[in-house]
């Protein structure tokens, strides 16, 4: 931990609150390091250890500079994408999101495999925040059902590991569904 609060980083009110009733209240690390670039939008490429705070380090920012999309026009959603490369690590994400996305009215959703295919892309048109295994997103894509011409933030987390398993011809494919100006 350091001793810098997150409202020091430009945090808002709303986001520390939440961060402070889970016992989070000064930045580790990593967030120290990460946080005045990723909240000024610049591109971030950080390194650390299981445990370090590291899935807070790109969620706080992309919470604070995501809006919520119109409800009433899913295919302006999603906003944000993470790209994980198991479904475990994907549920994580998604509470670790959870826990501050509610601040900002953002929903989270996560799309990996294993689960009805159909259910998940109703819940995906849904999120502003998308969290989702390479493979199973990009069956959502080519059998259109998810669209990514909004997404704004990419976040590859555990890129390693997901070039480990194989993940880079799905990774460089979902990439070319992006908005060039992300």
């Amino acid at each position: 931990m350091t001793t810098q609060t997150f409202a020091e980083f430009g945090v808002s009110a709303p986001v520390s609150e939440a961060l402070a009733g889970r016992g989070i209240s000064y930045a580790f690390p990593i967030q120290a390091l990460v946080l005045p670039d990723a909240m000024a939008g610049r591109d971030v490429l950080a390194r650390s250890r299981t445990g370090s705070g590291k899935t807070l380090a790109f969620a706080i920012p992309i919470v604070e500079r995501t809006t919520p999309a119109d409800r009433e026009h899913t295919r302006e959603r999603p906003r944000a994408l993470v790209l994980v490369p198991t479904r475990e690590l994907a549920s994580q994400v998604v509470e670790e999101f959870e826990a501050i996305a509610t601040t900002k009215r953002l929903r989270v959703a996560a799309a990996y495999g294993g689960v009805s295919i159909r259910e998940q892309a109703s819940r995906v048109n849904l999120a502003d925040i998308l969290v989702a295994t390479p493979g199973r997103l990009q069956d959502l894509i080519d059998r259109r059902l998810v669209h990514l011409r909004h997404v704004a933030v990419l976040i590859l987390d555990e890129a390693d590991r997901m070039l480990d398993l194989g993940f880079a011809p799905q990774v460089d494919k979902i990439v070319r569904h992006l908005p060039s100006d992300r």
